[in-house]
């Protein structure tokens, strides 16, 4: 220390003071005291923990404190909850009840289509066996809707052949449906004058439903051509189907079952009005399973006055009042019936002759040969069918319920559907 003279003034020297403790680093991974906060101390909130650590450095003395120690850390906030479906709506009633069901529905994703069954391919397309099929491309409402064409079919093998055209196997490409395409030329059906029976045909059969009736899905035509989407039924002619067996007959219990099945048919049509007019083996066909199903609709006519004049059909199925020039009713569809079953058990029809003159004189005159093979109810049966005036005909209802019927189609096929 020094001091200065008289009358001056006295310096005095400081030595400096050292440098204040550089604060402590935390190692890598360590927090500082004042956020170190106990567990059990901790508050709920990160603003409570950040109040806490300025408290704690208040109150630390100057130059150091305890040292250093591990910053708790800050916790995270929970994940939100996952947002639940809303409740289902609760059922309304009355009227609300359909406006409520009809939104619910429009919600709902559509269901995934039906897995189809198991594909088979012969001549080359696919077709469908065992289970329900698939719906089938179209109806009359909707064919009335949509415009059909060629492109949307791949054709396959012919299946048969005609006077006015042929009949393909086709497949529809959006729904692999399997169909019978019917090709008719303009040119050939207006040469047989034949346009006007083309219009009712189509316009009968496609009304039909019924398991023995084969289904018209629609039709549609190019500047050549009319072509009609029918059902395909894949076992194809019964006429065939008759020849192949041993005497070109069927035994009784399987005539039985195709008698049986066409009375079913033809009253579904006669209580819509609709006679057919040309039953025989060429114009039936069996399905899949062997089921029989009526084609060819093209005699066929819707008579709500239930009286005709046309001679029309096949010579040999033609009944008595069609050849005299009389009027016809549904009951001649009773007499073709019995001509059928005739030749399901025999091989051949009951009026068969060389010459046609031969055939109608038999036909008006009931002249038919009963072979010594057939069953008395057989022989029964075919004799109240073919009788000369109409109205003394079995009618359907007691062909269902004749004992020929029950013993051999059995009592299920027998009676099943209402009659009208």
């Amino acid at each position: 220390m020094w001091t200065g003279g008289a009358g001056g003034s006295a310096a005095v020297h400081r030595p400096p003071l050292p440098p204040p403790p550089a604060p402590c680093a935390a190692p890598a991974g360590r927090m500082t005291a004042a956020a170190a906060v106990p567990r059990a101390a901790a508050a709920p909130h990160p603003a409570a923990a950040a109040a806490g650590g300025a408290r704690s450095r208040a109150a630390q003395p100057a130059g150091g404190g305890t040292g250093c120690r591990r910053r708790r850390r800050r916790p995270q906030p929970p994940p939100p909850p996952p947002r639940q479906p809303p409740p289902p709506p609760t059922p309304a009633t009355g009227s609300r009840a359909a406006a409520a069901a009809a939104r619910t529905d429009d919600r709902r994703p559509p269901p995934p289509p039906p897995q189809a069954p198991r594909a088979d391919r012969r001549g080359g397309v696919e077709w469908r066996r065992g289970g329900a099929p698939p719906p089938p491309p179209t109806g009359s409402a909707a064919a009335q809707d949509r415009s059909w064409r060629l492109d949307d079919f791949d054709i396959g093998r012919p299946l048969g052949k005609g006077k006015f055209g042929n009949v393909y196997l086709a497949r529809e490409k959006a729904s692999a449906y399997i169909v019978a395409l019917k090709v008719l030329y303009k040119a050939q059906l207006c040469k047989g004058n034949v346009e006007h029976q083309l219009r009712r045909e189509i316009e009968i059969q496609s009304h039909l439903r019924h398991p023995h009736i084969l289904r018209l899905f629609g039709y549609f035509h190019d500047a050549n051509r009319v072509f009609l989407i029918l059902e395909y039924a894949a076992r194809g002619e019964l006429y065939k189907e008759l020849h192949r067996q041993p005497g070109s007959r069927f035994p009784e219990a399987r005539s039985a079952t195709y008698i049986a099945s066409l009375a079913h048919a033809l009253a579904y049509c006669h209580a819509k009005s609709v006679i057919h007019r040309d039953l025989k083996p060429e114009n039936l066909l069996l399905g899949l399973r062997g089921e029989l199903k009526i084609a060819d609709f093209g005699w066929s006519v819707h008579s709500p006055a239930n009286r005709r004049h046309t001679l029309c059909g096949t010579p040999d199925y033609l009944p008595p009042e069609m050849l005299s020039g009389q009027e016809h009713d549904h009951t001649l569809d009773l007499w073709s019936l019995g001509v059928l079953m005739y030749e399901f058990l025999c091989g051949a029809p009951p009026f068969e002759a060389e010459e046609l003159t031969d055939t109608y004189r038999r036909i008006r005159q009931v002249q038919v040969t009963y072979p010594p093979h057939l069953s008395d109810d057989a022989v029964d049966l075919i004799r109240r069918l073919l009788v000369k005036e109409g109205k003394q005909r079995l009618p359907l209802s007691g062909v269902l319920r004749h004992p020929w019927i029950v013993k051999h189609a059995g009592p299920t096929l027998a009676a099943q559907g209402p009659l009208p």
